[in-house]
């Protein structure tokens, strides 16, 4: 009997850089598969850790919820690895070439595209904001939406830096997101979980503290 789908997070630690500041982080890089192939979703810092969780598996594809240094940086070393091609929106371009100038990733990500691993489909929903081309990947086979940094626990991800915006981010979270079911586990690039239902009625005291 084929194992059931499931996913898996590594944590890996490293430094977030930008506009030439530098922030120790720990990301959250997320598997989603079976025994037998699984994808990777936002290849952070430590790609010995990385390949290390993929095991023997075939790893169908790389997918970056957006192109920030610390979702991004080992990358290029596990396609190398692995085969697999990265897939980036490409309205993250310009911030992917600040970490990986001379290697561009292997396919776009479009709003609606389907991506298939291990039987389960991911929905790719585009939620501007944190960054142009950031996006979220909705299974609700897996009753779960991973959101990068568009949406933690407890509000919006940060857009006080460059490529970001508040207003927009909060648009994305309030008709993309908050449209989920409310049972939707929210899986972040950094923390712990949410849900759906929990964040939801904290919009208006986001949207008043300009968060």
């Amino acid at each position: 009997m084929a194992a059931a789908p499931r996913i898996e997070r590594v944590v890996t630690s490293g430094t977030f850089e930008l506009d030439g500041g530098s922030w120790a982080v720990d990301n959250n890089v997320w598997l989603v598969g079976d025994d037998q192939e699984v994808l990777v979703i936002d290849p952070a810092h430590d790609v010995e850790a990385i390949a290390g969780a993929v095991g023997a598996r075939r790893l169908t594809a790389i997918v970056c919820t957006h192109a920030h240094n610390d979702h991004i940086g080992a990358g290029p070393a596990l396609a190398d690895r692995t085969g697999a091609p990265i897939l980036l929106h490409p309205d993250d371009t310009a911030l992917w070439k600040q970490t990986h100038p001379d290697r561009a990733p292997d396919g776009p990500l479009a709003d609606g595209q389907r991506i298939e691993v291990a039987g389960v489909a991911l929905t790719v929903l585009h939620t501007p904001g944190h960054a142009p081309g950031a996006v979220c990947l909705y299974a609700p086979e897996l009753g779960t939406v991973f959101t990068g940094d568009t949406l933690f626990a407890g509000g919006p991800g940060a857009t006080g830096r460059s490529f970001s915006d508040f207003p927009t981010i909060v648009r994305s979270i309030r008709d993309r997101l908050l449209a989920l079911p409310a049972p939707t586990v929210v899986r972040t690039g950094h923390g712990e979980d949410t849900t759906i239902g929990a964040e939801a009625p904290q919009l208006d005291e986001w949207i008043r503290r300009g968060h």
